[in-house]
């Protein structure tokens, strides 16, 4: 922005003194060679009285006393015998033109001749020449043109020095929103700006401080009312492990207190992290969490007669996702394959190591997702929220990785789930 302000009034500052100081210019030279013109002119006027009434030899002597104290060299011709007297000069055809009763002024090589004739003179048409070299019609023309490009350097130097002051007086609270712009992307929610520069520059200051402000309040009322109906969620698990205690069957409420324990783990979690939200991905082993998860479905993929196929490397594969983070993806993508898979639908989980992470497959022998796209947020052909794959897509994409959809081998829905190794995003 300076340097395009700066061009800007480069170019009209010179447009402005080149439409100023080139007539001006000009008009010094003119009045330079009007100047030396007049003055020639007049040392040959002054002989105008003399050659009118006097004989030759009166003229002869006047000439020479002129010629002696004239800067220009004066000639008469003499019309009795043509003669000149005086300085020489060529019989130009201006002189010829003069001699027939016209006074001129006319170009000449070297300079400028000025004519006078004198009429009514006893001997007949008498032409008084002076001549005015080119040095004398430019004398202090290259002083004044230095004077004035000195003048046009210095305005446009000047116009410079305040454009660029101009310039720094906007830059600076611009490049200060810029900035706060850029610190409110990166969630620093608490950066504010002191409004500067120009009335709308700070207006814009005042919104964005204002915007800033506005943001914080309303997170900060989002992550509250999620804390606090989390919190609500307490009161019906208590009473559910309770309900699991008077169970009869010891292996089927040890199955249930399980499940509630995963579920109170799960509502503690949302509660610290809506009030205390990270901002930074974590790091964990991609094959611990899938074993764990598969474990925990399982049971219920037995009572449905689903059959199970687990693919995992025989080693860790660390990636750059919380562990708590992926487990929800997981329970996500596969609470779909339970809910919307008839029973007795196979499915697979299946990890792959790769040079940049790692992929979670996970396919089911369904009919595949409709319209053969992931859905977005909240939106669903079917009976649900439409939230599970958004939260798989956006643990994903947290950690620098993507959720894609395809076909399995068996024509149903394949989900791909691509994490970042942790060194990928140090």
């Amino acid at each position: 922005m300076r340097s395009r302000l700066f061009r800007l009034v480069a170019a009209t500052a010179s447009l402005v003194l080149i439409a100023f100081l080139v007539p001006l210019a000009l008009l010094v030279r003119q009045v330079a060679a009007d100047r030396a013109t007049t003055a020639a002119t007049a040392a040959a006027q002054s002989l105008v009285p003399v050659v009118a009434t006097a004989d030759r030899g009166t003229v002869e002597l006047t000439v020479s006393q002129v010629r002696a104290t004239s800067r220009y060299p004066i000639t008469v011709l003499w019309p009795a015998d043509g003669s000149l007297i005086g300085a020489s000069a060529p019989r130009s055809r201006a002189l010829q033109l003069a001699a027939r009763g016209r006074s001129v002024t006319a170009r000449a090589p070297g300079g400028r001749e000025i004519l006078i004739a004198v009429q009514g003179a006893p001997a007949g048409t008498i032409v008084i020449r002076t001549f005015v070299t080119t040095a004398e019609l430019r004398a202090g023309v290259l002083r004044a043109w230095l004077i004035l490009g000195l003048l046009g350097i210095g305005l446009l130097g000047v116009g410079l020095v305040v454009a660029d002051a101009i310039a720094r007086s906007m830059l600076g609270p611009v490049t200060a929103l810029a900035a706060l712009s850029q610190r409110l992307s990166g969630g620093d929610l608490d950066a504010r700006i002191e409004p500067a520069g120009p009335a709308e520059i700070r207006d814009v200051g005042a919104a964005l401080n204002h915007l800033a402000g506005r943001i914080g309040d309303l997170l900060t009322g989002e992550r509250e009312a999620a804390a606090d109906l989390s919190h609500r969620l307490r009161t019906p698990l208590t009473a559910l492990r309770l309900e699991t205690e008077s169970l009869r069957d010891p292996a089927e409420a040890e199955r249930v207190t399980a499940v509630v324990d995963a579920l109170e783990r799960t509502v503690t979690q949302i509660i610290s992290d809506t009030r205390h939200p990270r901002r930074s991905g974590g790091r964990c082993d991609a094959r611990q969490i899938l074993t764990e998860r598969v474990d925990y479905w399982s049971a219920l993929a037995d009572e449905q007669d689903r059959p199970v196929s687990t693919v995992l490397p025989d080693h860790p594969v660390p990636v750059a996702v919380d562990g708590d983070e992926l487990a929800a993806a997981v329970d996500a993508l596969l609470e779909n394959v339970f809910a919307h898979t008839p029973e007795a639908t196979a499915f697979t989980v299946r990890l792959e190591a790769t040079t940049s992470g790692a992929r979670v497959v996970i396919g089911d022998d369904g009919s595949g997702l409709p319209g053969g796209d992931l859905p977005g947020r909240g939106r669903s052909g079917r009976a649900s929220t439409g939230l599970g794959l958004d939260i798989a897509r956006r643990t994903a994409h947290a950690a620098g990785g993507a959720l894609t959809l395809g076909r399995s081998p068996n024509g149903g829905a394949e989900i791909t789930l691509t994490l970042p190794a942790p060194s990928a995003i140090s």
